[in-house]
């Protein structure tokens, strides 16, 4: 008996009904008409925010309040500014990482929590986006997280799943073999569906959650050994998973070259205070994990209507904060509805 006892745990928690976490706060809208993209919404160390905005090659701040904006970096290909940005993170500290590609290569920036810069370093090889959705690069230089001490980017071209970079740019260590696709012949698709997010945890390793193929994550402790894998499974993937091709059509890219057009099925994730991992995924539902790599809970967001995540991220509250939108959302509906 206690041997089918977690085999029916599994099929009860498949069977849970989908929670609507409504939103709390949001941007007044004063504010929120200033920005073109919000790809990434942040809280800083002091309660402030951060805004990267995508789409006008800005990064801004905002006060706790929300009430007012700030430029703090600009558009711009020299050194301290940023063009054709593709990813953003900040760290513990308030400092923050900005990669971008000007003229197609590959460059990681530190500011401070002022957007005065610290430094930053290219990377080899020209920047190619590897999946992409809506418009929204979701792997290669648009993947990394930021420790403060380091940056960490999906690079599976390198022949590892992660590569860390020191902030001078120096390679401090290459984490996490690649898996088996089935595709090892065409290296455009095996890279694409080894690319993956990189999402840091508390107890100090990160999860990699692979975004095409079949839906996997890894956790990986501080070291960079490999603790677990799992399956991400669902009805709500199911159409994804029967839709999987056996081969890829082709798009070509500004410089003549023809990558495979992969299919997300991840479109974000964060990881809490308690190391549970929530995936977004490509429809509007949202998976949560526990540290030991079991389903617990099936989210969808509710503001004006259902919001499907491409950025999550979490305030020293324990609130979520969601884009596109900024949104704060509870972490359950247990939660007092007030806002950060």
């Amino acid at each position: 008996m206690r041997s089918i006892l977690p085999v029916v745990a599994a099929a009860l928690l498949l069977l849970l009904p989908t929670e609507t976490l409504r939103s709390v706060a949001a941007l007044p809208a004063h504010v929120a008409g200033k920005f073109e993209e919000i790809s990434a919404c942040r809280e800083g160390p002091e309660g402030q925010y951060y805004i990267f905005d995508r789409r006008a090659h800005a990064v801004f701040s905002l006060p706790p309040s929300r009430d007012a904006v700030k430029e703090v970096i600009r558009i711009g290909g020299e050194a301290g500014r940023i063009l054709r940005p593709t990813a953003f993170d900040v760290a513990d500290d308030g400092t923050f990482v900005v990669a971008d590609a000007p003229g197609s290569r590959g460059r990681v920036q530190v500011f401070f929590p002022t957007g005065d810069p610290i430094g930053g370093f290219g990377l080899p090889g020209r920047e190619t986006p590897v999946v992409v959705l809506d418009g929204l690069v979701l792997s290669g230089l648009a993947s990394l997280a930021y420790t403060g001490r380091s940056v960490l980017i999906s690079q599976p071209f390198s022949g590892a799943l992660v590569v860390e970079y020191a902030l001078d740019g120096k390679i401090v260590r290459s984490i996490g073999q690649l898996r088996r696709t089935g595709h090892e012949g065409d290296p455009d698709v095996h890279l694409a569906l080894n690319a993956g997010l990189i999402v840091s945890e508390t107890a100090g390793g990160f999860y990699y959650i692979f975004v095409a193929g079949v839906p996997v994550f890894r956790r990986y402790d501080a070291a960079g050994t490999l603790l677990f894998e799992r399956h991400i499974e669902g009805i709500e993937l199911d159409d994804y998973v029967r839709s999987i091709p056996t081969a890829w059509p082709r798009r070509r890219t500004g410089d003549g070259a023809e990558l495979p057009l992969v299919r997300p099925a991840v479109r974000a994730a964060a990881a809490d205070r308690n190391g549970n991992l929530w995936i977004s995924l490509g429809v509007p539902y949202t998976y949560v994990y526990d540290s030991n790599g079991d389903k617990r809970r099936t989210v969808q967001f509710r503001a004006a209507g259902i919001v499907a995540p491409n950025g999550l991220s979490f305030t020293s509250s324990g609130r979520i904060l969601v884009t596109p939108g900024c949104y704060t959302f509870p972490t359950s509906n247990s939660q007092l509805p007030t806002p950060d």
